[in-house]
């Protein structure tokens, strides 16, 4: 298997809103942002599924060993070698790879989060530096571009703690900040057990409008020069406030199921941007 091959097949299996709108991109940067999707999965992949805490520490430095490889030239794992042309292409760092896998550190070390400035660190972590990183990928003239780059992360990944906040709540982990469960009144054993009431549904409203309105900040941050080559974006963009409106339409019943919508409609959504943007 080629490290290309890899990386397709690791996202392919990944269902994920990103693999749609990867289909569309010319082969070059199509190969460079699957492959640090796939980059992504494996680390994301040690903090999830790694049961015990010491290992998955080490097996993250492992990996910040191998993006120090990746950049002296001599990358070992399949994930890396196919990232390395993207590195004098595109412009990929080992700062911001490097900050994708303390985001990942924080998935072991940080199970709450006092308030939103918190968990900001930990969304601009695990998804503002990947929404930077591809946007350099997908190619920009504008420096603002990064700031759409940004807060578009971060808009995906408030949405994802919504939408999985009943699964990270039976994995430990709750990411609604402290203050703001407290502001509406709902506490960490009523989300354990599944609980929902008048103050879920207004906390679950509340941050669901941070989402949007991170998502407001990168439509204004991004300017018309490059809104054409930051089209993949603008699909996952119309994917995820999509998949919002659905969270939203079923009151957040989030506890007890993982609402997404089907590969169909995410191909749909995903074409319908690519012609319209």
């Amino acid at each position: 298997m080629t490290p290309d091959q890899y990386c397709e097949d690791r996202a392919a299996k990944s269902g994920s809103s990103f693999y749609y709108s990867f289909r569309f991109l010319e082969p070059d940067r199509r190969r460079a942002i699957t492959a640090l999707y796939a980059f992504c999965r494996e680390v994301d992949d040690i903090a999830d599924e790694v049961s015990d805490r010491e290992v998955a520490l080490a097996k993250l430095g492992w990996w910040r060993a191998e993006v120090a490889n990746l950049f002296a030239g001599q990358p070992t794992h399949l994930v890396t070698r196919a990232l390395q042309p993207a590195i004098a292409a595109f412009g990929l760092d080992a700062a911001r790879l490097n900050e994708i896998i303390d985001g990942m550190e924080m998935d072991l070390t940080h199970r709450r989060y006092a308030d939103y400035d918190a968990l900001r660190i930990y969304c601009h972590r695990v998804a503002g530096v990947v929404g930077q990183l591809s946007a350099g990928i997908f190619g920009h003239q504008s420096a603002s571009t990064l700031d759409y780059a940004e807060n578009l992360g971060l808009a995906f990944q408030l949405t994802n703690i919504i939408r999985d906040v009943g699964e990270d709540a039976r994995r430990g982990r709750i990411y609604l900040p402290a203050e703001d469960m407290r502001r509406f009144g709902v506490d960490e054993e009523s989300l354990l057990r599944g609980e929902y009431s008048a103050g879920f549904e207004q906390l679950m409203a509340f941050e669901a409008a941070r989402a949007r309105e991170h998502h407001r900040l990168a439509m204004q941050a991004l300017p018309p020069v490059d809104r054409r080559a930051q089209r993949p974006g603008l699909m996952m963009a119309a994917i995820y406030m999509t998949l919002l409106d659905e969270i939203e339409r079923t009151r957040f019943r989030v506890l007890h199921q993982r609402i997404s919508l089907t590969p169909v409609r995410k191909l749909w959504l995903a074409w319908k941007t690519w012609v319209r943007a």
